[in-house]
């Protein structure tokens, strides 16, 4: 199938045609029983060009690339609605912050449709930022170009480490501003308006079914579910009792790779609440997330979680499990006892342990030939690391060239792993808060020597498993602050670079630098916000 214009793609829209939707009247803010979700247009903008746009995604899809101002750009903007498309917004509630948050749904983002990709699957493309719906509450349904390039980049950014993630397709300049205030601090400005494109297979999230279950609303909570094993696990079989606990379960595991690969990459999400949890285990809702600069468990990116730091990165894991429970009781309305899904709940705990472990010794060039010892190897590095406040990401990519060559020319241990150290901490050296990492750098070189493949091909291997090059938040404020004043050339160097983080690319070394010391506090580079 050749490529087309995504204005002449023909969608399909199942959730539409299957689920019981309401036909918005307006899209006045108000309560919405009895639905799956609204059907509302975007609203149009004054002059939407094309920022950005995901080509490999784009060719996946069949689509080909618009021009700055076209018909897809109109379409990725809000302003032409195809009559192939059934534009909606989900209705869904959710825990926040811990806290029960009733009706939240798609307070500005408006889904397209479904469109078919190169492999038979289908995708749903969403417009994030197109204007108000039911369920904006006292918002506009917009967003501003900082938090939409900030999504468009990670989206792609954390596909292409290998994390499971929705997509981003777009990036559009609606020539609209809109007023923000950043930190919530009474200090509101007048800043460009952006719309992105994200792409998933479907954007259903926990909240989803705990709407249905809050509002004692059994036939739609059974719809949905059944509509999700239908289109989404069909490898289930039928819906049916028994099938609801396995894919209850398989929602657990799913959700314990993903956490697991956040914690192996450094990546802290922000904003765990139960309606930012996709129901296919997929990283979603790309707010005020950060990666660790240094390595310190109890950091978060986000200023409204500054009092408690519940979404704080050494939270995460435990955070997912709490979010499972809270599904467990909405899907409990469909099976005879909630204690079946139980086992799907331990089954939680034990993925994620075993896949942050086999991601872990993939970092660390090991094979599992001791697995006690090596969890024992793993539990004091991360201790080690966040006493010696190190970047974890040039920490192992260091590493990834240190240690094999230790065991190639052995004897220059002390002098080889001061300069892995200098080039990854935040604190000068020398100083007693590296003492433990040192000592661990010695057990692990001695782990290491076990090993029966070469030095080189533990290299290799390393180096596919550490990423040289990943979004530190900062990197992100410069292409932000570049496009606000019209150029994009940063940002497009940027999505370029990201699109090979295991490669070593020395013309980009500057992409792969420790936060300096000018961004260290800057608001974007260290502080975010939900409105960022």
């Amino acid at each position: 199938m050749p490529s087309q214009h995504l204005h002449e793609a023909a969608f399909t829209n199942t959730l539409v045609d299957e689920l019981r939707g309401e036909i918005a009247p307006d899209a006045r803010p108000r309560q919405v029983p009895g639905y799956t979700y609204s059907r509302i247009s975007p609203t149009p903008v004054a002059d939407p060009h094309l920022l950005a746009w995901a080509d490999d995604l784009g060719r996946f899809l069949h689509l080909a690339r618009p021009a700055e101002r076209d018909p897809t750009v109109d379409a990725l903007a809000g302003n032409l609605v195809t009559a192939t498309m059934k534009p909606f917004a989900a209705r869904y509630a959710g825990h926040q912050f811990g806290n029960w948050a009733g009706q939240l749904g798609d307070g500005r983002a408006i889904s397209l449709g479904e469109l078919m990709a190169r492999d038979g699957s289908t995708w749903e493309i969403q417009l994030k930022g197109a204007g108000p719906t039911p369920y904006s509450r006292r918002a506009d349904g917009r967003a501003v170009l900082r938090s939409s390039l900030r999504e468009f980049v990670c989206s792609e950014a954390m596909h292409y480490l290998g994390v499971p993630t929705t997509r981003a397709l777009s990036l559009v300049a609606t020539g609209d501003t809109v007023v923000r205030d950043m930190f919530y601090n009474g200090n509101p400005q007048a800043e460009p308006g952006a719309i992105v494109a994200r792409v998933a297979p479907t954007f259903i999230r926990f909240g989803n079914f705990q709407m249905m279950a809050a509002a004692g609303e059994l036939d739609n909570l059974r719809a949905l579910a059944d509509y999700t094993i239908r289109h989404h696990y069909p490898e289930l079989g039928a819906p049916s009792p028994e099938v609801y606990v396995r894919w209850y379960a398989e929602i657990a595991r799913r959700t314990a790779v993903m956490v697991a690969h956040w914690m192996t990459v450094g990546f802290v999400h922000g904003v765990m609440n139960t309606d930012n949890m996709s129901i296919l285990g997929l990283t979603i809702d790309y707010g005020p997330y950060g990666w660790l600069e240094p390595y310190a468990p109890d950091w978060t990116p986000n200023t409204t979680d500054f009092s408690h730091r519940r979404y704080a990165f050494g939270q995460q894991p435990q955070v997912a499990l709490w979010n499972l429970a809270r599904l467990a009781e909405a899907l409990s309305l469909l099976v005879p006892d909630i204690e079946l899904f139980r086992p799907g709940l331990d089954g939680y705990t034990t993925t994620f342990e075993r896949s942050r472990q086999e991601i872990m010794l993939k970092k660390l060039g090991l094979t599992s030939l001791f697995p006690e010892d090596d969890a024992r190897l793993v539990a004091g590095l991360l201790e080690a690391l966040a006493e010696a406040e190190v970047d974890m990401t040039i920490f192992f990519r260091q590493l990834s060239h240190t240690a094999p060559a230790l065991l190639a020319a052995p004897g220059t241990e002390a002098p080889r792993f001061a300069e892995l150290l200098a080039a990854a901490t935040y604190v000068p050296l020398p100083n007693p808060s590296h003492a433990h990492l040192l000592g661990w750098l010695g057990s692990y070189l001695g782990r290491l020597q076990q090993e029966t493949t070469s030095p080189e091909a533990i290299q290799a291997s390393m180096l596919k498993a550490n990423p040289k090059y990943v979004l530190r938040n900062y990197l992100a404020q410069q292409a932000i602050e570049a496009a606000e004043k019209g150029d994009l050339t940063y940002l497009h160097t940027l999505m370029e670079v990201l699109k090979n983080p295991f490669d070593e690319q020395p013309e980009h070394d500057e992409f792969a630098a420790k936060r300096p010391a000018w961004a260290w506090d800057l608001p974007g580079c260290a502080t975010l916000s939900c409105s960022s």
